[in-house]
């Protein structure tokens, strides 16, 4: 039986990553692995993965949620260091 962490790794991104996609689309994490798999093949897929993530940190600022801006914020950072923008 395939996993949910078997998918999110298939994708090369992190449980952390798929949440934020989650949190961003208001869906399962099953729902975000699914919407991620197409993204991550989509010629600005990851920029819109990238933007989701900023997205939540935006929201997270607004309603004070200093933790959340600083977790999310080291969720981009590794998706941003391990998913450079393709030219």
């Amino acid at each position: 039986m395939i996993t949910l962490d078997d998918c999110i790794a298939f994708l090369h991104l992190t449980p952390e990553e798929v949440d934020a996609i989650a949190e961003h689309e208001h869906v399962s994490a099953m729902v975000a692995t699914e919407l991620a798999s197409y993204l991550v093949e989509a010629p600005d897929g990851e920029r819109m993965i990238k933007r989701m993530i900023i997205d939540d940190i935006m929201h997270a600022s607004v309603n004070g949620h200093a933790e959340r801006v600083q977790h999310l914020s080291a969720v981009l950072k590794h998706f941003v260091a391990t998913h450079p923008e393709r030219p």
